[in-house]
């Protein structure tokens, strides 16, 4: 299984803005993204943190996308 990046919460949105989720809305620091198909997500951004890999796992896990998957849209993004 591959290792997930360290990512902040923007680099976050822009992957899952690539699979369809679009930001619905932000309260405060933390942004709401809704798939067409009703998964939903949200995301917190920090100004130069990084989402811990525990919760980079619960958000890949509400998107229902795996590590892998993820990980090869991060890479097209190259």
């Amino acid at each position: 299984m591959p290792k997930l990046p360290a990512l902040t919460g923007n680099e976050v949105i822009r992957v899952l803005g690539k699979v369809g989720f679009q930001v619905i809305r932000q309260k405060g620091s933390h942004v709401r993204m809704k798939h067409e198909d009703g998964r939903v997500v949200t995301i917190p951004v920090h100004a130069g943190k990084t989402i811990g890999i525990g919760l980079l796992g619960k958000i890949l896990r509400d998107a229902e996308l795996t590590r892998e998957e993820f990980i090869e849209l991060l890479k097209s993004d190259d």
